[in-house]
């Protein structure tokens, strides 16, 4: 039997992870063509600048030019590799490239969280392949799990440490008591967060990915609109520490959970038990639980950026797509992992319809009688305590911190209490609050 003809792919980006992607290619040549059953090769790459001394390989790329459009618009190309990022021109390149007849493999999560709905329509148009493994959770392929590994089962809730730049801060304020902006400098400097942090300490890269997780694990259109977001700035010190003492640790977790009411989907630091394995998952790692009906709790935990474990995802979409090329469309995997005609309109619950356990830290004066006000509102809202802490306070100061872990609760009736101490005369400045989950 003849040997097939390579497939040709374009590369649009030559960045940390398209620099990986040349590396993964090139290096591992043999056993991708093993695995695809025919060469991969890259013959076509835009990049407006790159480091052609850092990335190995480069030398094996037919031709790079500077002009992206150019590459989508290349005869040859089969199948484009979209690594630039972010909306614009991402979006173009990635729209002609379909309309082009192209397969594409993307890494872009604020792309697919936001437009996702657009491309999948117009890739199911000209029975073209969109794939994204990397665009949630690095190296982990955590996108396959939940569209083909998990797929004979109700995926009941997933939960998720997505954002690497996140976890490495709340690790070094749990290991080493530093305070957030001094942790938040050194990611920086250590190449973890940019220049401009916002995307992943207010909680937006966890929500782009969390949007996908959760159409992926409900079959619902993807809707980054209605995640809620909230980022880790306001965690202090003192409440790692009064985790820890209450046998908890704090996790920018990323929830979205089938409900009767309507699907979970929520960014925002969360206490879960130190017992927990998702837990112990420190420095800039990723981790992700699934709970299906059928298998239970499965784990998922790697490498959720760098070079290479991205590319490594990135490159498991190229071989897939390659072995899929002769397959009829409407035999393939579908994008969302549901048929688009069997999507569901199931709602996306309003954050104060949520319930979950809280973690509250007020600072209030220190005389009787305060905590008995505090708990008579708790208590008229049917809101039951699980643990509270009161310190004493420091010498010469006339407030004093109270901790108070509830249990579960509608979170708009949270809302009403700690408007309602917030009001007290005896309590001071703002009830600082963290959603609490087991997890279990």
């Amino acid at each position: 039997m003849p040997a097939m003809k390579p497939i040709k792919t374009g590369l649009l980006g030559l960045g940390t992870v398209g620099g990986g992607v040349v590396t993964v290619l090139t290096g591992n040549a043999h056993e991708i063509a093993r695995r695809a059953g025919r060469e991969i090769i890259i013959s076509h790459a835009g990049a407006k600048e790159y480091d052609a001394d850092a990335i190995r390989g480069l030398d094996q790329v037919g031709r790079i030019g500077d002009d992206g459009f150019a590459v989508v618009d290349d005869p040859e190309v089969e199948i484009v590799i979209e690594l630039i990022g972010g909306y614009s021109p991402a979006k173009e390149m990635v729209l002609r490239a379909i309309a082009n007849g192209k397969h594409v493999v993307t890494a872009n999560k604020a792309l697919i969280a936001a437009h996702g709905n657009e491309i999948f329509r117009a890739a199911q148009e000209q029975g073209v392949i969109v794939a994204f493994e990397a665009a949630v959770a690095g190296g982990i392929p955590i996108i396959k799990a939940l569209r083909e590994g998990l797929a004979a089962n109700r995926i009941q809730w997933a939960a998720g440490i997505i954002n690497g730049t996140g976890n490495f801060i709340l690790t070094e304020m749990r290991d080493k008591g530093r305070d957030f902006a001094e942790v938040l400098k050194e990611a920086q400097q250590l190449g973890y967060a940019e220049a401009d942090p916002t995307f992943d300490v207010a909680g937006i890269d966890a929500a782009h990915k969390l949007t996908i997780m959760g159409s992926l694990a409900f079959g619902i259109p993807l809707q980054f609109d209605k995640t809620y977001t909230e980022g880790i700035s306001t965690i202090g010190q003192q409440d790692v520490a009064y985790a820890d003492a209450l046998g908890y640790r704090i996790k920018h977790l990323g929830i979205t959970r089938r409900t009767d009411s309507g699907i979970e989907l929520r960014v925002h630091p969360t206490l879960i038990p130190a017992r927990r394995l998702i837990a112990n998952v420190d420095g800039v790692m990723n981790a992700v639980l699934v709970q299906g009906d059928a298998v239970g709790p499965t784990l998922y935990y790697g490498a959720g950026a760098g070079s290479l474990p991205t590319a490594s995802s990135v490159v498991a979409d190229v071989i897939d797509v390659a072995r899929a090329l002769t397959t009829d469309p409407g035999n393939r995997v579908p994008h969302l992992a549901f048929q688009p005609d069997a999507m569901s309109d199931f709602s996306v619950l309003a954050m104060a319809d949520v319930h979950t356990a809280y973690y509250l830290r007020m600072q209030a004066v220190d005389q009787p009688g305060v905590l008995s006000a505090v708990t008579a509102i708790l208590g008229n809202l049917d809101i039951s305590i699980e643990a509270i802490i009161q310190k004493e306070p420091a010498p010469g100061a006339d407030h004093v911190p109270i901790i108070i872990l509830t249990q579960r609760v509608q979170e708009r009736n949270m809302n009403t209490a700690i408007r309602h101490i917030e009001a007290l005369d005896t309590i001071a400045g703002n009830v600082h609050r963290i959603r609490v989950e087991s997890l279990g």
